[in-house]
């Protein structure tokens, strides 16, 4: 009887097309769930504009973290997250139905500061820019 292991590495020898899979399907459920947040969530605890920033999938297609981005206050992100966490089983429902997939990934809603981060980045950088344009007194006659 072979292991678990041994198949697996089979079935990459073998399948070597199989590969971007994972990454077909982590796009597919990055979309289907991008749709389900505009057109609107049930839960009252989903507020403020949340973006799907990406999907990682496991290999085997049993899992899939969804990073989003939430613009608002901290109370509004972790209500927020909350919600998401709460609707993730209808959801994984939904994307059931329209994915078509033997096995549909259980989601794992995670938080992605890279947005917030890069908004502060440029708002520093904005300032930066300000003053080096703003004129400069020497203080000197």
């Amino acid at each position: 009887m072979r292991s678990e292991l041994e198949l697996e590495l089979e079935l990459e020898v073998h399948m070597p097309g199989d590969s971007r899979r994972p990454d077909r399907v982590a796009e597919a459920i990055r979309e289907a769930v991008a749709m389900f947040l505009t057109e609107g969530v049930k839960d009252p605890r989903v507020t403020g504009l949340v973006t799907v920033t990406g999907v990682d999938v496991t290999r085997d297609l049993r899992h899939a973290r969804v990073h989003v981005s939430i613009l608002g206050t901290e109370a509004e992100k972790k209500e927020t997250m909350e919600g998401l966490a709460s609707v993730a089983g209808h959801l994984r429902a939904k994307l059931g139905r329209t994915l078509r997939l033997r096995v549909t990934p259980e989601l794992d809603f995670k938080y992605d500061a890279s947005i917030a981060h890069a908004a502060r980045i440029d708002s520093l950088l904005e300032q930066i820019r300000a003053n080096e344009a703003a004129p400069h007194g020497t203080g000197e006659k």
